[in-house]
């Protein structure tokens, strides 16, 4: 019993550094032998030579921002909200809980609402993503929804309405003809502290109707 004890107690110890040393090594190794993941989106917009291992400074990246390429450089662990926010200076996107649970930080990516701040910016590489500065139609000419929600006064301090209003844009352009219920389940996942929500589903049905 005892000298059992002792061949265990000698054994070698997998401590937490090791262990997440070894897994990230050996993933990130992986990544660029198949060439997949953020590794072979760096190469394939020419961003990153073969054989290069990403981090843990700052890396170059591509995204398409409301229809336009944009290069910026970001920590590996950037995520999508903040590089929208501080490199590119599009605080329409809001930071609210940093963990996917408010809504503020909602844009359109490959066309379906995601929570920005759960998203790395590296994961974005060659997706086309939208935010609420890209909703205008030109110049002084809003989009039906932004019309309707200034018409019902869908907002108060304003805080979750660019999330609110890209959550209902990824609803209107998948369903045209919203119901009720429809319009409460696309807003579920935005969170208003002012409690708007009446005006807000109000506004989405008035948008619904205009861009028909």
């Amino acid at each position: 019993m005892g000298e059992g004890n002792k061949k265990r107690n000698n054994a070698p110890k997998l401590t937490r550094r090791t262990f997440l040393k070894s897994v990230g090594v050996s993933s990130v190794s992986v990544a660029a032998a198949r060439g997949d993941g953020v590794v072979g989106k760096l190469e394939k917009v020419g961003l990153l030579e073969k054989d290069i291992i990403v981090g843990p400074g700052k890396v170059k990246t591509e995204l398409i921002v409301n229809g336009k390429k944009v290069n910026i450089s970001v920590d590996p662990r950037t995520t999508l909200a903040e590089a929208l926010r501080h490199e590119l200076h599009l605080t329409g996107t809001k930071i609210g809980c940093n963990r996917g649970a408010c809504g503020a930080c909602t844009i359109l990516m490959d066309g379906v609402a995601i929570s920005s701040c759960m998203t790395l910016a590296l994961d974005a590489i060659g997706k086309p993503l939208e935010t609420i500065e890209g909703l205008a139609e030109g110049e002084g000419k809003l989009h039906p929804l932004q019309e309707a929600f200034i018409e019902h006064d869908a907002y108060q301090c304003g805080f979750c309405t660019s999330g609110m209003i890209m959550s209902a844009k990824d609803l209107l352009d998948q369903n045209a003809n919203p119901n009720m219920d429809d319009i409460k389940n696309a807003v579920s996942g935005n969170i208003c502290r002012c409690g708007t929500y009446p005006h807000v589903f109000k506004a989405v049905e008035t948008a619904a109707k205009k861009m028909k």
